[in-house]
């Protein structure tokens, strides 16, 4: 494993298993929110976005969470490892409820610098529908990746993952 994506609903908790296998690992992470928002919430210019994701990728070892499909593509052709999170939908929105309470107009570690924490109904209803609809898309994608696919549906399963390392 020298090119690992983190991949999963919004709150599955790719950025703390991200961050814990970079700290067993030792791989650069790279933390695609912090890549793309630039500060305000601001998109970047599509262009410059695609030159920064590709000098992550143009690495020889690193660790990437997040989702991003527009660039899924590229990341899965570099990827030796996908890490798949896939946990209930009732999981995922407690840890996001959780995480808008605890971190709520400051920013996260894992977020980019000036994009503090926010609440948003349509954040919560998409990870509601993941499952549903963004899982299946995910899932195709992924049946062609050519790698190792780790798939893990419970915190159990990530915690056994990380005492194996």
């Amino acid at each position: 494993m020298e090119r690992i994506l983190v991949v999963g609903s919004p709150g599955a908790g790719k950025s703390t298993l991200a961050t814990a296998l970079a700290e067993r690992t030792g791989l650069p992470l790279h933390h695609l929110d912090q890549l793309y928002w630039q500060p305000g919430w601001i998109e970047p210019d599509p262009v410059e976005w695609r030159a920064t994701l590709d000098h992550v990728l143009d690495q020889s070892r690193w660790i990437i969470d997040g989702n991003y499909g527009g660039t899924l593509g590229a990341r899965l052709a570099r990827a030796d490892t996908v890490i798949d999170l896939d946990l209930p939908a009732w999981r995922c929105l407690a840890r996001v409820i959780g995480r808008v309470r605890a971190h709520r107009g400051r920013v996260r570690p894992d977020m980019a610098a000036g994009c503090p924490e926010r609440h948003s109904w349509e954040f919560l209803l998409y990870i509601a529908r993941f499952p549903f609809a963004s899982r299946r898309r995910l899932d195709q994608r992924l049946d062609s990746f050519t790698g190792r696919r780790i798939r893990l549906t419970s915190d159990a399963d990530a915690a056994a993952f990380l005492a194996m390392l």
